[in-house]
């Protein structure tokens, strides 16, 4: 199954933009600023979350339009039956909020988890190993939502009870003691889920880069370093008995928002942040097609790839496209000129995008 009949309605430079006839491989083509990103960053909307960017909802809204954005697109499955239309748009009047349809019904965007897996690698993203540590948790849960529906609401219930926890610790008169209760129940509940999820997906991911080849790409190994018990009971009582402590420090100090994942490069048994630029990417390519073969296991998987080729040497670029190729996801990528792409030219679907307009090549 994949993504075609694709719509842009005032999403960002993209006043009426549609696309129809995806395949396999699909090659956005254009200058830097033509508007070739925002397609990826629509199309990442068909996940839960906030997109590639992680930007807020009026900033994706043309500035010349209605206030709003819509972006909708068929999932096609190749054999006949009918597709499953899935839209996702913004209203002037409701711009905090990102709302959902499947078939024409409202539905939770958590719901579009449900339909396709999605995963992505930009430019940003090279410096995830000497980034922040919520970062890279956010790496994780991305992908972890890839493999497992549930995960985003596990995530968002979690940060919900959280901040009501760090509310309660916060004021200046100790909180009742069943109210903390509740409070902790919940983060139990969800936090466990959460750092199972992540512990999940890291030895899954541990086990498919083992079967990639250790070159032309380098082969990274994953640590998962949970920051509290990462079972329901052992987790609730380590906020019960850390109470003190916490309204001490006025903030939670144990649970799965100080999990960490420390990432080696095997052979050279260096950490990423200190291995060299070229090196970071390399391990990131193979962390994205090892998740890309686990995805493609289950729903449909979707690969979005930002101005990935161009950075990369005849030789990889050629194994990438060979990896690509073998899996099960749909693929579309960017860059400025065709030639980096010759390997998948004849293969795919290509657009040339100019200031928010495509031309079918």
């Amino acid at each position: 199954m994949a993504l075609d009949q694709i719509t842009l309605s005032h999403f960002r430079n993209h006043r009426e933009t549609r696309l129809d006839g995806a395949r396999k491989f699909n090659l956005l083509v254009g200058e830097n600023g033509a508007g070739k990103t925002n397609i990826l960053e629509a199309l990442s909307l068909f996940a839960p979350g906030r997109g590639l960017r992680r930007a807020a909802l009026p900033e994706m809204a043309d500035a010349k339009g209605p206030g709003g954005f819509s972006i909708g697109a068929s999932l096609i499955d190749g054999a006949g039956n009918d597709p499953v239309r899935l839209g996702t748009y913004t209203e002037a009047a409701r711009q905090g909020r990102r709302l959902v349809q499947v078939n024409g019904a409202d539905a939770s965007a958590v719901s579009l988890g449900e339909w396709l897996a999605i995963g992505w690698l930009t430019p940003a993203m090279d410096r995830l190993f000497n980034d922040s540590a919520g970062a890279r948790r956010r790496f994780m849960d991305r992908m972890a939502l890839a493999l497992d529906p549930m995960h985003a609401r596990h995530a968002t219930r979690f940060e919900n009870a959280l901040r009501e926890r760090n509310r309660l610790l916060s004021d200046d008169r100790p909180p009742e003691a069943a109210w903390l209760d509740g409070v902790e129940a919940q983060l139990a509940d969800h936090g466990a889920m959460l750092t199972q999820g992540r512990a999940r997906l890291i030895g899954a991911l541990g086990a498919e880069i083992t079967t990639l080849p250790a070159q032309p790409f380098a082969r990274p190994a994953l640590v998962y370093a949970a920051g509290g018990p990462i079972d329901r009971a052992s987790l609730a009582e380590a906020f019960r008995t850390g109470r003190n402590r916490d309204r001490a420090a006025g903030r939670t100090l144990t649970g799965p928002h100080r999990d960490e994942l420390a990432v080696t490069m095997s052979g050279k048994n260096a950490p990423a942040a200190a291995c060299s630029t070229g090196e970071q990417k390399a391990m990131l390519i193979a962390i994205t097609l090892a998740h890309a073969a686990l995805a493609a296991r289950g729903r449909p998987n979707l690969l979005l790839l930002d101005e990935v080729a161009a950075h990369l040497d005849p030789v990889r670029r050629a194994s990438l496209f060979e990896r690509l190729r073998d899996n099960g996801a749909q693929v579309w990528l960017t860059g400025t000129e065709l030639a980096p792409f010759a390997d998948i030219r004849d293969e795919a679907a290509v657009w040339q995008v100019t200031d928010g307009q495509l031309e079918r090549l």
